[in-house]
């Protein structure tokens, strides 16, 4: 299946003397993205705002970002930030924020063209949380080399500074991912917000891809006709609509501890597997999963480059091996028929 995605072609020329030249930039990705390497920010707002901003519809509130340039240079740029969520926002010492950039007062800084990405940030201002952010983040991470249907996401160094006093509250690591409506555009079509959409409504290969990576991970949290942690693109061309998940931190890989589940599906713990991909999408589950064990020494290898090395090691451990559960049940396809797609949903 064809996406209408700005790809990269990365093609290592040879050079003169056997030397190689390194890989074209591709301009049509912002900058932010362009590079896995984390970035230290300092956000600079009225935090002790912010923590009051308890409701969905809580306004934008000024900020502003430094980060270091280029050129060793600190480069302020300044925003508008909201809190959002639901649970995070009851919950959570650091609310979730959305940020607000407005592209001709960002112009030539690392945050052009993002629109209105969301963070994730540290629920409380301890190692363990910190962790759990950086879980979370490592799975948008892996759905990104499966598929283009996904967040692009750029790992950040906060350092939260209230404006009202100057003084620098906590510094931890979060995450930036894509604005949905930037997602949306790069697959040729509009985020919908209508709720309802059947199986047969979405395109098979990827909506069976989203179904096995849901059950890699072991998350349920999610619902697809309802649009919870679950996005649909629908294109002008009336063509299926293209399934793009997010929120995974009610996941068995991330095991967070407040994470809870349904009782209604039988399932006592995060990390008991629930397979919930639609029966009649079974033609394409053997794809899907073949997909995912094609994909198994990229996905590890996440865990072991820069950015997966943020993790402790003792959670790189216990993931890989939780991992490693999922893929012994799914080593040729009549383990995974048995194992996994037998209790697919409207089974007959």
């Amino acid at each position: 299946m064809r996406y209408h995605t700005a790809a990269l072609l990365l093609l290592l020329l040879s050079a003169p003397g056997g030397a190689q030249t390194a890989p074209p930039i591709d301009t049509t990705v912002p900058r932010l993205f362009r590079s896995e390497a984390p970035l230290a920010i300092t956000l600079t707002a009225n935090m002790k705002q912010l923590r009051d901003d308890r409701s969905e519809t809580s306004p934008y509130r000024p900020a502003t970002i430094t980060y270091i340039g280029a050129d060793a240079k600190p480069v302020t740029v300044p925003l508008k930030v909201k809190t959002h969520g639901i649970w995070r926002l009851k919950h959570c010492e650091f609310p979730p924020l959305r940020f607000n950039f407005a592209n001709k007062q960002v112009k030539g800084t690392l945050f052009h063209d993002l629109e209105k990405p969301k963070v994730v940030s540290t629920c409380k201002n301890t190692d363990q949380h910190e962790q759990l952010v950086l879980r979370e983040m490592q799975l948008y991470r892996i759905y990104r080399t499966l598929t283009p249907a996904s967040h692009r996401v750029r790992t950040l160094r906060i350092s939260y500074a209230d404006s009202a006093t100057g003084k620098v509250e906590a510094t931890r690591y979060g995450f930036l991912f894509e604005d949905p409506d930037k997602v949306a555009e790069r697959l040729g079509g509009k985020m919908s917000k209508v709720k309802g959409a059947s199986a047969s409504d979405v395109e098979p290969e990827l909506y069976s891809l989203v179904f096995a990576f849901e059950y890699f991970i072991s998350n349920l949290d999610f619902s697809f006709n309802g649009l919870h942690n679950g996005q649909l693109v629908v294109k002008p061309d009336a063509s299926p609509l293209l399934p793009v998940p997010y929120d995974f931190d009610f996941s068995g890989a991330v095991n967070a501890p407040y994470a809870t589940v349904d009782a209604r599906l039988g399932t006592k713990k995060v990390r008991e597997r629930l397979f919930r991909g639609y029966c009649e999408l079974k033609d394409d589950f053997p794809a899907a999963f073949q997909k995912l064990r094609d994909r198994k020494d990229a996905i590890y290898a996440l865990y072991r480059d820069d950015v997966g090395k943020l993790l402790d090691p003792g959670t790189v451990r216990e993931t890989l091996e939780y991992y490693d559960e999922f893929y012994d049940r799914i080593k040729t396809d009549t383990d995974a028929e048995r194992n996994v797609w037998s209790t697919c949903v409207g089974r007959r």
